[in-house]
């Protein structure tokens, strides 16, 4: 019997050992490796200089806000031809508000018209459906979008609304099959909940919340052409593989 307990504990252990081991890369400043590609998520209110942003090689992928509940972003249009133009990877988000989720699924797609090499993402900002989309509607919207392009989007959320998945949703048949887009602002994440995820695809480390223009020299990291209010993303993985996986697809 003792036997068998210490068996139990120390696979326990094992556990708790390989888990800590994988957060510790992933989840331990990144950013900090250069050969690990950075994303930025504008929107309309971001100030972006493009001759800029080119000075850093890493930045190769923007995700752009392109709709908010029933209303489109009036920069999403124009930045998008200027992204594509200068040869970076392209994306856009919905940002999910309370309301018909099939209804702003398809006024997301209507805008964005997306080509098969473009991401396509659901944002879900907090967990209050008074102000947010709820995580029901959440999975209406991802199901449609599958529905209508074939393939599933990234869904965004900060720890609150993945923890919460993880521990109501598990590893169910729609927010499973998302790549997901961790908000967390920090420079170490030793409590991810894997229940959903076993990982973030983009790690959401830099905004605003923590990068403030009154000590821009204490933000995580600093985009050329940018603001400190800018978004900033790693990816899990280098420039070369973000460009060979990009857009991410899961049919």
């Amino acid at each position: 019997m003792k036997k068998l307990i210490y068996v139990i504990l120390a696979a326990i252990m094992l556990h708790a050992f390989v888990l800590a081991s994988a957060q510790t890369g992933e989840f331990h400043q990144p950013w900090r490796d250069e050969r690990i590609a950075i994303v930025i998520d504008p929107f309309q209110g971001n100030e972006i200089v493009w001759t800029e942003v080119a000075r850093d090689p890493r930045v190769v992928g923007i995700i752009h806000r392109a709709t908010i509940g029933s209303r489109k972003d009036t920069k999403y249009a124009e930045r998008k031809a200027e992204a594509l133009e200068r040869g970076y990877k392209w994306g856009s988000y919905h940002l999910g508000k309370p309301g018909n989720p099939i209804v702003q699924a398809d006024f997301y797609l209507d805008t964005i018209r997306p080509s098969a090499d473009e991401v396509m993402a659901l944002d879900i900002e907090s967990l209050n459906s008074d102000t947010d989309m709820s995580l029901p509607n959440a999975r209406k919207f991802i199901q449609r979008i599958r529905e209508k392009t074939g393939r599933f989007p990234i869904l965004y959320g900060n720890h609150a609304v993945v923890k919460h998945i993880s521990e109501k949703f598990g590893r169910d048949d729609v927010f499973a099959k998302t790549p997901l887009w961790y908000a967390r602002f920090k420079s170490r994440v030793t409590d991810f909940p894997t229940k959903t995820w076993d990982s973030y695809m983009l790690w959401q480390f830099s905004s605003e919340i923590n990068c403030r223009p009154a000590a821009p020299d204490n933000c995580l990291y600093r985009v050329p052409g940018t603001r400190t209010d800018m978004d900033v993303n790693v990816y899990r993985g280098t420039v070369e593989e973000l460009k060979a996986k990009w857009p991410f697809k899961i049919e």
